[in-house]
């Protein structure tokens, strides 16, 4: 088990690949895979590759995205990022915060997120209006006991209501169950997605967790948790994005015209020293 150190340097290789049965006339990506520039973290180097031209911007919620598109035949291609990044342990877990948006464009339900009845009721039983960072590390054990990991249990487009009728799920819908449950108490929350140098812990590589915006006596603002691992943010986790939810946040999200039988994989390796 890797222990935890004041700061880290993470090397990071993130490959995707695609195949096709038939040619693909058109495919367009957009792509979440450059590390925030935020204060806990600083970029040393870092490249993305692949078989077309990108173009680079910044999205609304301040997160570095490339749109890749490739407009010629093709029945396979591969995006590769990779590089190192030096990460800071944040104190309790506080994230320091450089972007102007304010905390409650994270108050608003998305289809993912929205909270249904049984939601509610389960989010009465940890939270209330300006939420502390205890009362939230209790209902990250509580989300983890309700829905237990389990691979393949779930897809991108499973809501939050579904993954606790079902009891099972990822990472994904720990984070999606646990901003429902603050959007119930009008507490600002967001989905991160990155990537996490677990060591020997499970359900580690590329990963989602949460930022909560918090009010406490000798603090104010973000505090990042790990629901899956019911543990703050430490100097093993390198942040790609944040968002309402998986699909403002995803690290490679697209659509093609033209091509059959899709198969994608992802292969993640992280070291840190």
């Amino acid at each position: 088990m890797i222990t935890n150190t004041l700061t880290r340097t993470l090397t990071i290789r993130h490959e995707t690949s695609y195949r096709y049965g038939t040619p693909v006339g058109y495919t367009i990506q957009q792509l979440r895979l450059t590390p925030r520039a935020e204060p806990h973290q600083r970029v040393l180097s870092w490249q993305i590759s692949s078989i077309s031209s990108r173009h680079a911007f910044t999205d609304a919620f301040d997160n570095s995205c490339d749109m890749l598109t490739i407009a010629v035949p093709h029945d396979e291609f591969h995006i590769v990022a990779s590089g190192q990044v030096e990460v800071t342990n944040p104190d309790r877990g506080r994230m320091s915060e450089l972007s102007s948006l304010s905390p409650l464009a994270f108050t608003v339900p998305t289809l993912l997120t929205a909270p249904d009845d049984t939601i509610r009721d389960f989010a009465a039983r940890f939270l209330l209006p300006g939420a502390r960072s205890q009362q939230l590390i209790e209902l990250t054990e509580a989300i983890c006991g309700a829905v237990m990991y389990q691979t393949g249990a779930t897809a991108v487009t499973t809501t939050a209501t579904e993954a606790l009728a079902l009891g099972a799920g990822v990472c994904q819908d720990h984070a999606h169950l646990f901003i429902a449950c603050c959007h119930t108490a009008g507490i600002p929350a967001r989905y991160v997605s990155g990537y996490l140098d677990s060591g020997h812990v499970d359900h580690g590589a590329s990963h989602a967790w949460v930022d909560v915006w918090v009010d406490e006596v000798d603090y104010s603002g973000w505090v990042s948790l790990d629901v899956t691992h019911a543990c703050l943010q430490d100097a093993g986790y390198c942040r790609l994005a944040v968002g309402r939810d998986y699909e403002s946040a995803a690290p490679v999200r697209g659509m093609r015209r033209g091509g059959s039988e899709e198969a994608m994989a992802v292969q993640v390796d992280i070291s840190s020293q």
